[in-house]
């Protein structure tokens, strides 16, 4: 049985289509997932870049482009009312429903996940609807607490440390497959394709020498 970390943050819809159709990418494969909660703002800030909702032609498009991935893949999808959005409320919810050391379950990460994106395109920082999606999960732990906080810092700081770079990102073997339109290729690895044991992956990634920009 393999053994999977799912990395993601309820802001972005790739990880929720991802999170949504995961286990019909997989079917008929033996694994196990751990969900791993990340900021992707820390990401982003890691590596100098801007989210692709803070780029107004790149906004357009990326809903536009979800929202056709969506009915392609039958997932319901209504996006919040503001996105970009502040997620922290909801990443330390989740961090503090896994209890110290754990991760939380693929139920409390749908009832996340489902509160930004199946939520008819309410405020997913609603008071109201964060106190009601807090009862109804009943985390072990004050999601308000230093230890929820730096449970979440310290979760980043790994996925930083293993090369993320963006979400979702699924980790296996050592390997990073990274976005929605990586789960075939996610599948393919985990049955056994040959290209994977050949020099081809890593031939693919090899540094060539380009232009750099300052």
């Amino acid at each position: 049985m393999k053994h999977l970390e799912f990395w993601f943050d309820p802001i972005s819809p790739y990880a929720y289509l991802a999170f949504e159709q995961l286990p019909q990418a997989l079917e008929g494969l033996s694994y196990r997932v751990d969900y791993q909660p990340i900021l992707f703002a820390g990401l982003l800030r890691q590596w100098g870049q801007k989210g692709p909702a803070e780029i107004e032609p790149k906004r357009a498009w990326t809903f536009r482009q979800i929202a056709w991935a969506a009915h392609q893949l039958g997932i319901p999808i209504a996006t919040p009312a503001q996105h970009p959005f502040n997620p922290l409320a909801l990443l330390r919810l989740l961090h503090a429903c896994a209890g110290e050391g754990g991760t939380p379950n693929r139920w409390q990460c749908e009832r996340v996940f489902h509160h930004v994106w199946r939520g008819e395109g309410a405020d997913a920082n609603d008071a109201a609807r964060l106190q009601a999606l807090r009862a109804t999960l009943a985390p072990q732990r004050d999601p308000d607490s230093e230890a929820v906080k730096q449970s979440l810092k310290g979760n980043t700081a790994r996925a930083l440390a293993l090369g993320l770079f963006g979400v979702p990102t699924v980790a296996v073997d050592g390997r990073l497959f990274w976005g929605l339109d990586s789960l075939a290729m996610l599948a393919a690895y985990l049955k056994g394709d040959a290209w994977f044991d050949g020099p081809d992956w890593d031939e693919a990634a090899r540094a060539r020498a380009g232009v750099v920009r300052g």
